[in-house]
């Protein structure tokens, strides 16, 4: 039998050292950080469609992947703020859809990157000149970034789990199962 805390506990491990590991490659390739980034690591952000287990291995492999940042450790609060609340809005957005599409879940990274990444990067960094025109550009390609790989990543790799039975196994929580009636309940009621 196997200990469900030990389960959740191994996956959100494993999902923070994914996440942590494809943010040091695309570190390596002079993607991970600033105002135009395309974080590979940002396609592990669908996971909270399929279990509670990503939010905080999300945040956890964000911290991990910024201790890196170009930008500094103000990127340390930013960055998993930014992760921690786009993780909540997925997993809470899970089952919406449109066109059997999560897409509204699939863009919260978008959206919470877009606007907290652009204010890091416009008014903390000591050489931007902080107006509301550099902030919209920031966001504007902060979102782009996110949008191609949240969108144009997570949702085929949503589609692949949901899909794939070995996949699906692993990552997406299972419903809870009702408890079996207790035999001692079946007598007392008559059954």
């Amino acid at each position: 039998m196997r200990n469900d805390k030990t389960v959740h506990l191994v996956r959100a491990a494993v999902i923070a050292a994914m996440y942590a590991a494809l943010t040091y490659v695309a570190a390596l390739m002079g993607l991970a950080y600033g105002p135009v980034q395309f974080r590979i690591s940002e396609v592990l952000t669908i996971l909270p469609l399929f279990t509670f287990d990503a939010v905080p291995g999300l945040v956890i492999g964000c911290f991990l992947g910024n201790l890196m940042s170009t930008v500094g450790s103000i990127d340390l609060i930013f960055g998993t703020a930014a992760t921690l609340i786009a993780a909540l809005a997925t997993y809470f957005l899970r089952k919406v859809t449109f066109f059997r599409q999560p897409v509204l879940g699939a863009l919260m990274p978008v959206i919470s990157n877009g606007i907290i990444i652009a204010f890091e990067l416009t008014f903390f960094l000591p050489d931007v000149e902080a107006s509301l025109a550099v902030y919209a550009a920031n966001a504007g390609w902060v979102a782009l970034g996110e949008a191609v790989i949240c969108l144009g990543l997570g949702l085929p790799l949503a589609a692949l789990i949901r899909k794939n039975p070995t996949l699906n196994r692993y990552i997406a929580d299972k419903p809870k199962e009702k408890p079996a009636p207790d035999s001692a309940d079946d007598e007392k009621s008559g059954g």
